[in-house]
């Protein structure tokens, strides 16, 4: 197995560009990131999709699928996508239209990333209503089926309990065949994992490599359970990176606000460390079997931050 390494891209969510004043410089600054990991070989570049700073500040913060689309044109090679949608942020109908529209513009070039959603201050904020973890993943199920549909037929007519279409024609559906790839992140063990056997290409977990392990062979059980290859859906992992002389340094540079995102003891996890202590984590990602990493750099504006690992790790 090949494991391959894209960026996690940030775009203001966690308030890296508060130090801006001039939102034209930010943008170049985010933009700037996404073509240095076009030229340093990364597989894609993934961007989060949220409405507000965590926690909720003056800060600048790019929407996600605006940002995607000035990308599909300042960049040639590289894959785009996000970790991920909120599914409760748009219409899974109209986000089938928009993907379809980048996946011509980055000709061929998107992953198309989606979530039950997370963040509560989003929703609240800007009046979108917020349902529970189980409601919020029978909604997932729905708008999975409602995407693929439109990517795949010439007319989707849907009754669901959330979601209603009444023959809608979606052309062009993009250029990648048989359709554009459909991601689903989280690892909830009985409803998300079960949906992306179900319905997705990819997956994204954010977690150690035991528990990767883990959760991929419950994954492999549910996709004995409905019929699916495990072997064809591409296990993708997000992690955080911080390259130090020695291994206190980066172990230093670790805060509890990490946790957020990450379980359990992140820092005997994530790549923070010297390379060599790096160079086992990743080993230990693919022996689980990982196939990409996505990584978000702790210098996260810093686009040697991103050349400095290819050189180390992917040259």
């Amino acid at each position: 197995m090949s494991l391959t390494f894209s960026l996690f891209l940030p775009t203001g969510f966690g308030g890296e560009l508060a130090a801006y004043d001039d939102p034209a410089e930010a943008l170049a600054a985010v933009t700037g990131l996404a073509q240095a990991a076009e030229e340093a070989g990364f597989a894609a570049v993934y961007l989060p999709d949220h409405l507000q700073t965590v926690p909720p500040s003056q800060a600048y913060l790019f929407e996600s699928w605006s940002l995607l689309t000035l990308l599909a044109a300042r960049t040639e090679r590289i894959r785009l996508g996000h970790l991920v949608t909120g599914n409760g942020y748009r219409n899974p109908a109209l986000q089938a239209k928009a993907a379809s529209t980048v996946d011509v513009l980055s000709n061929g070039r998107l992953t198309f990333g989606i979530g039950a959603g997370w963040y509560q201050r989003d929703y609240d904020a800007f009046g979108y209503p917020y349902a529970d973890g189980p409601e919020r993943l029978r909604q997932l199920r729905e708008a999975v089926q409602v995407i693929r549909s439109l990517w795949t037929n010439d007319v989707t007519t849907f009754d669901g309990t959330y979601y209603q279409l009444v023959e809608a024609v979606n052309q062009p559906r993009g250029v990648q065949q048989p359709h554009i790839p459909l991601m689903i992140a989280g690892g909830g063990e009985k409803m998300t994992l079960k949906i992306v056997a179900e319905y997705a290409d990819a997956c994204n977990l954010m977690t150690s490599p035991a528990e990767v392990e883990r959760k991929l062979e419950i994954l492999r059980k549910h996709c004995a359970t409905v019929g699916t290859d495990f072997d064809h859906i591409r296990r993708t992992v997000t992690t955080g990176c911080l390259i130090t002389g020695t291994d206190e340094e980066a172990q230093r540079a670790l805060s509890p606000e990490m946790g957020l995102f990450y379980p359990g003891d992140f820092g005997s996890y994530l790549l923070y460390g010297t390379a060599d202590t790096v160079r086992r984590r990743i080993a230990a990602y693919e022996q689980a079997g990982v196939q990409e990493l996505v990584i978000g750099f702790h210098d996260g504006l810093d686009p040697e931050a991103i050349r400095g690992f290819a050189k180390e790790f992917m040259n």
